[in-house]
């Protein structure tokens, strides 16, 4: 049995990727940061495994992982946003933006990266987002984290590939989660009607996708946007 871990799997798109794929009968760990009452939810609806772990922190990443079994898939969905003007954003913001959304991968990797070198084979899939392809206006460092998170995943899957590890990402456009609690409902309404598709997406669709590169055997390097043709 394949042991997955998730990490942001507390709630919206990791939460809907731990229940994907705990009902596929993959092995599921996934990591949380704060919200342990929504985590312990998961994990008893799920039989996954809960680990509070700040993936920022590189060391605390190193421990979280040697106490699970060898990591065969690796979804690095921990993610935080900010909204407004570059102006408007402190230095230790922007700093906790990159140490969360793009040094939280390099901890993740390298902490599940041995194990996966010793079986030769693996799978690394990273969330990057629509905002990676082309930014968005008042989310200047988001938008620069997830474009970083995709040329990561580029150069990663070129350097692992020998390796027999896959690496891809997906950029989800607009998915109703809790990072969209303080956008108006006008707003998500307007998003909704710039779509091809004339909605917005959900966290189970993202799911679908990560589900479908775990199983792709031969896609690697590769961007999937999940953006109902938003950005097209």
């Amino acid at each position: 049995m394949e042991h997955v871990l998730i990490t942001g799997g507390s709630r919206g798109i990791g939460a809907a990727a731990v229940r994907a794929f705990s009902k596929e009968g993959f092995d599921v760990s996934f990591f949380y940061e704060k919200n342990h009452t929504a985590a312990h939810a998961v994990a008893a609806e799920t039989g996954a495994r809960a680990i509070c772990c700040d993936v920022a922190d590189m060391e605390a990443v190193r421990a979280a992982v040697s106490k699970l079994p060898p990591v065969d898939i690796l979804i690095n969905n921990a993610g935080i946003c900010h909204y407004g003007l570059i102006s408007q954003i402190s230095e230790a913001q922007w700093q906790r933006l990159f140490a969360v959304n793009v040094h939280g991968i390099y901890h993740c990797v390298n902490a599940v990266l041995p194990a996966m070198l010793q079986k030769q084979s693996g799978c690394i899939i990273n969330i990057a987002s629509m905002w990676g392809q082309v930014g968005a206006s008042c989310e200047v460092a988001y938008s620069a984290t997830k474009g970083a998170v995709i040329a990561l995943t580029k150069a990663l899957a070129q350097e692992l590939g020998p390796s027999h590890i896959r690496v891809n990402c997906v950029s989800p456009g607009v998915i109703l989660t809790d990072m969209c609690a303080s956008v108006s409902e006008e707003t998500l309404r307007d998003l909704a009607e710039q779509t091809p598709l004339g909605k917005n997406g959900s966290p189970d669709e993202i799911a679908e996708a990560l589900l479908y590169l775990a199983r792709a055997n031969f896609v690697t390097g590769q961007n999937l946007p999940v953006n109902g043709g938003f950005v097209v």
